[in-house]
């Protein structure tokens, strides 16, 4: 399931106007999808399928001068490493491209 990048946006403003941008509630739903994967609630396909969701929301959000297709590839790899449980949370800075 793809979001369409105007519905994409939407659920960005929603989700902000609402406050679920903290880093609180991104740990709730990790620890979440880990344990509904844990008794076989949900399956990779649809850890897949979540972790895509958030790639393209932080995605959307990604400066404009950075190259997106790196952004998503490193974003989804941190994901990835977050839910294999290889990386503990941190701050969203750790996201931001590095200049040198």
């Amino acid at each position: 399931m793809t979001i369409a990048l105007g519905e994409q946006k939407k659920l960005h403003y929603d989700l902000t106007d609402v406050g679920l941008r903290a880093q609180a509630t991104a740990v709730g739903l990790l620890q979440l999808c880990l344990e509904l994967r844990k008794v076989d609630v949900l399956s990779d396909a649809a850890i897949d399928r979540i972790k895509e969701a958030i790639t393209d929301e932080i995605v959307v959000c990604a400066p404009r001068a950075v190259n997106k297709q790196e952004y998503r590839r490193d974003a989804r790899a941190r994901l990835d490493r977050l839910f294999a449980g290889e990386q503990k949370m941190g701050s969203a800075d750790e996201l931001a491209p590095q200049h040198s």
